[in-house]
């Protein structure tokens, strides 16, 4: 059966002062959005899967200190839905944890992996690949489906992956004339600038969105052979899974797996294993990856010589350009006077200013801030 996993683990620290370790970016209201009230990045997320998968087979893996917070936001997730981690281990374990205990319940088990990091649009077209890349793994459950962006810059910050031979045996690989569906050539993380250019340039590299199809069963045969510490940890879970013993085993065993990415992992060292196959779609969609807060600003349209503004507060410019601000405080006014590209962000308790080209810095600041105002 086809089933969908949302991964919501991230602490957003790029997105500091207004994601805080009590609230994590993917359950901030402030996506503009048409009902009127901003919309967090999970809720988003999540309304992406109507039509998708049914309601019943769709899970949310993120922090448990989280659980209650995405209940109140998200009801229709019961419990079972909600794979709590006890500590963050990075995507290869939030991946691992859904395949095991879908494994459990459904050896038949095929799962899309989504993030609530990102904005999609337009949402039909996300779900017609999204539909592909299962039909992929159906066909074939050795393979391991990536969702490929086409580039709109030489980004530094996303992994790429480069197109191989074209898969031509599904309808849907081919729609108006347009290949969409290939084995994977390679892999490459984050790429220096004149690296990024070339891909860019050469009209085969997608970004890695970071998506991925696969069928659990063979998610766990990769864990095996790739990542063996992983593997033994998660068979502990899975084997606890239905007993009474969950809780003590899950706590006791998931905070020593190893951290790695799901990218490093599995995808790269399967791409050289000739008993998979790893292939990408390309997902010809518009994309964001609301990681940081000029990324977030993007979503807002540009006003008088290029500023940007949101939040409960007021926000004044005079001359300057290209700034952006978020002022949550809604008895507070933030005044620009003569600044250019600058982002501002002001919550009741901390306040931040930074040139926008050094947001990528905000990480490093952030991990020398007092557990406080974290």
């Amino acid at each position: 059966m086809r089933h969908a996993m949302i991964m919501a683990g991230g602490s957003g620290t790029r997105l500091w002062p207004v994601s805080r370790d009590g609230q994590p970016k993917q359950l901030i209201e402030f996506i503009p959005s048409g009902s009127g009230r901003p919309k967090s990045l999970l809720e988003i997320a999540a309304g992406r899967l109507e039509g998708l998968v049914p309601e019943d087979r769709r899970i949310i893996c993120t922090g448990e200190r989280y659980r209650e917070q995405i209940r109140r936001v998200l009801p229709e997730f019961g419990d079972e839905q909600i794979l709590g981690e006890p500590s963050p281990r990075d995507t290869v374990n939030a991946v691992g944890f859904t395949a095991a205990v879908l494994a459990e319940h459904d050896p038949e088990a095929v799962f899309a992996v989504l993030t609530a990091d990102h904005l999609i649009e337009p949402q039909d077209v996300f779900q017609k690949r999204l539909k592909l890349g299962f039909e992929l793994v159906e066909q074939d459950p050795t393979r391991l489906v990536t969702f490929a962006i086409k580039p709109t810059y030489p980004a530094t910050g996303f992994g790429y992956v480069e197109r191989g031979t074209p898969i031509t045996s599904l309808p849907g690989c081919i729609e108006d004339g347009q290949q969409l569906a290939f084995k994977v050539a390679k892999f490459v993380e984050k790429p220096p600038l004149h690296k990024a250019q070339v891909y860019v340039q050469s009209g085969v590299f997608g970004w890695n969105s970071g998506m991925f199809v696969f069928k659990a069963s063979t998610v766990l045969e990769c864990l095996e052979r790739f990542a063996p510490a992983s593997f033994a940890g998660l068979m502990q879970i899975k084997t606890a899974w239905d007993t009474p013993e969950r809780e003590r085993v899950l706590n006791e065993v998931y905070p020593t797996l190893p951290k790695k990415s799901v990218d490093y992992a599995i995808m790269e060292p399967a791409s050289m294993d000739s008993r998979v196959s790893v292939c990408t779609v390309d997902m010809d969609v518009r994309w964001l990856d609301v990681g940081s807060w000029p990324s977030f600003f993007e979503t807002l349209s540009p006003g008088e010589h290029g500023h940007r503004a949101t939040g409960l507060g007021q926000s004044i410019f005079e001359g300057g350009k290209g700034c952006c601000v978020y002022n949550a405080a809604e008895s507070h006014t933030v005044a620009l006077v003569g600044c250019e590209d600058l982002v501002v962000v002001h919550t009741p308790k901390a306040t931040l200013v930074m040139p926008a080209e050094k947001a990528q810095d905000l990480k490093k600041l952030w991990e020398h801030l007092p557990p406080e105002i974290r």
